[in-house]
């Protein structure tokens, strides 16, 4: 169904937060790029809708099946819809999967890696929208042939077809394979994380490793320490503070993701949600430690008096002292900033930790988990 002549209704469906943002940013510049693809003076609509059409699921045929019946009320003639959740199916990562027949397409940001994210989602939107818009074929037995998707698959090397069952609405589906597959999705799921916004996140954390930073600096034990710590002891002291802040959060607030399917496949998905959460939350302390080194500097820079320095270590005040004491004081603010994180509320750990999604994912995975214990009470 076209809604006026020569025109081509394409609705970009997208889950909440990150895929919202990226569709509305492609929708400036999609028609024309479109029309000038599709050539033959074609033309081009998009129209951008914002709605959680994963909730409370993530298996593809349904989420297909969401999507056909959603686009039966609306004059749309192609519908691409973007999650930020990893899709899976017969126990690969699902990267897209196509219903000409329908006009449909479905596609999880997490298997573009996080790299030009929204450049790789450009590609991947025009290729499908093209791939649904062009004419099928018919095969030598009678059947139409679909159109595959044709640069998209070819810059992404890990992207090769996957399975399809006769019942699916879809009738093309791209799958990453490998370990480059792997690795892509794991990096596509940390991106849709956004650990960065840990920092901001995990306010008390900060302020008690802030405030821990601030008295071992003037405390004369620890310059006393500093001067007799060698360089591996510093790299072993800055490894362990990070790893004991990423345990206490992980286990205080109840990151690590444990599933009851005990099938290999599910345990695959389980430890892919893990390592993406390990790696999210190690980029956030990380940036947490460089902050607190760069405040540590310049408060010993501020603090430090050469003379009484010197009285209490028997050594002069040197320029790399500064270095070495606001080193040693980051790993010792991050241990009590890891303490500090226990006043945080476990909702505000997954908000900082998790994107909007996720943490939606997560809830509906452990009040599944907490019905099935009760059914067998």
């Amino acid at each position: 169904m076209v809604s006026s002549p020569g025109v081509t209704v394409v609705a970009l469906l997208a889950d909440p937060d990150t895929p919202t943002e990226i569709a509305r940013h492609l929708a400036r510049t999609l028609p024309d790029r479109l029309a000038d693809k599709a050539g033959r003076g074609r033309r081009f609509e998009v129209r951008v809708v914002s709605e959680p059409f994963t909730a409370g699921t993530e298996d593809p045929p349904t989420l297909m099946r969401r999507i056909t019946e959603r686009a039966r009320t609306e004059d749309w003639d192609i519908v691409v819809a973007l999650t930020d959740l990893p899709l899976h199916s017969h126990g690969r990562k699902l990267v897209v999967d196509l219903s000409h027949e329908h006009g449909l397409a479905l596609l999880s940001l997490p298997t573009l890696g996080g790299l030009r994210l929204e450049t790789r989602t450009r590609r991947a939107v025009e290729e499908a929208v093209l791939a649904l818009a062009a004419p099928q074929t018919t095969g030598t037995a009678g059947h139409r042939r679909s159109r595959p998707l044709g640069r998209f698959v070819n810059r992404l090397a890990p992207v090769r077809p996957g399975p399809v069952d006769e019942e699916e609405a879809a009738d093309l589906r791209y799958v990453a394979a490998g370990p480059r597959g792997y690795l892509r999705v794991l990096v596509g799921m940390v991106r849709a994380n956004r650990p960065w916004r840990l920092v901001p996140g995990l306010s008390k954390a900060l302020a008690a490793a802030l405030a821990t930073g601030a008295v071992a600096t003037v405390n004369s034990t620890v310059w006393s320490l500093s001067e007799a710590l060698s360089t591996t002891r510093l790299v072993i002291a800055t490894v362990g503070s990070i790893a004991l802040m990423i345990g206490w959060l992980t286990v205080d607030a109840h990151l690590w993701y444990r599933s009851t399917d005990t099938s290999p496949e599910e345990r695959k998905r389980a430890g892919l949600y893990n390592a993406s959460t390990i790696l999210t939350l190690a980029i956030g302390v990380i940036a947490c430690y460089v902050g607190l080194l760069a405040v540590n500097v310049v408060w010993a820079l501020f603090i430090l008096n050469d003379r009484v320095f010197a009285t209490t270590t028997r050594t002069p005040l040197h320029a790399t002292d500064y270095w070495t004491l606001a080193w040693f004081v980051a790993s010792v603010a991050t241990v009590g900033g890891a303490l500090g994180s226990g006043l945080e509320s476990d909702e505000a750990i997954r908000a900082a930790a998790f994107s909007k999604r996720e943490q939606e994912r997560r809830d509906m995975l452990q009040d599944d988990d907490d019905d099935g214990d009760r059914s067998d009470t």
